[in-house]
């Protein structure tokens, strides 16, 4: 590495030096668990000050899957641009997106399973499903959802469930080209199109049911 270029990286922010890092780290959790090591190695591959790692990742590990995650995520939504997706039904946006990013993390799929483990604990229990809604989130956002009423939530908490099961097949999936986790998510994801079509259905034909205020409001004050 030049000197130009060693002075580049001291000059990161905390923020662009959890970026720079992300990738690095879960490389080496995959053998070396998400701690110290791993980060220090990172830090030593990408030319940056390890003390200013450590001050980068001083919530420990959680910190450093929410980083790599993030990058994840990132790297998702750059796999299925908007333009793309629009061209899109639905149900393939949603599919396509949660297979880039299982495309994205299955070159550390040992990290991905450690990372889950340590998430899993009762401590870290909230930022597993912060860090998980947020991937939800992201999905449905990059698919052109714009509900912002119950949908919003109910849409996410159902593509949180979904993506948390095809997780857990695509850990142990040694079929050619994860083609199980593929064909399991395809029907998961088709279960969500019927969620939501009965939802619609649901919304509609209250529209057209008599409302119970407006029949008490004439009993109380009948037109003459």
């Amino acid at each position: 590495m030049t000197e130009a270029a060693m002075t580049d990286v001291q000059d990161l922010t905390l923020d662009e030096v959890r970026v720079a890092l992300a990738e690095g780290i879960a490389s080496n959790a995959a053998f070396d668990g998400w701690g110290d090591e791993a980060r220090d190695m990172a830090a030593d591959a990408a030319g940056i000050d390890r003390d200013i790692a450590r001050l980068a990742f001083k919530d420990g590990a959680v910190a450093m899957i929410d980083a790599w995650f993030a990058r994840i995520d990132l790297a998702m939504v750059e796999a299925v641009p908007a333009e793309q997706a629009a061209a899109m039904k639905i149900r393939q946006r949603i599919t396509a997106l949660v297979e880039a990013r299982l495309a994205a993390v299955a070159p550390n799929r040992e990290a991905l399973r450690r990372a889950l483990t340590i998430l899993a604990m009762p401590q870290n229990a909230a930022s597993g499903a912060r860090l998980g809604w947020r991937t939800v989130d992201a999905i449905w956002a990059q698919a052109g959802d714009t509900a912002t009423d119950y949908n919003h939530y109910t849409k996410r908490a159902t593509l949180f469930a979904v993506y948390g099961s095809t997780i857990a097949v695509f850990l142990n999936d040694d079929s050619e080209g994860h083609a199980d986790t593929r064909a399991f998510l395809a029907r998961r994801i088709e279960g969500i199109m019927r969620f939501e079509k009965w939802k619609a259905g649901v919304a509609k034909r209250g529209e057209n049911m008599p409302s119970l205020s407006r029949f008490i409001g004439r009993l109380r004050y009948p037109a003459v």
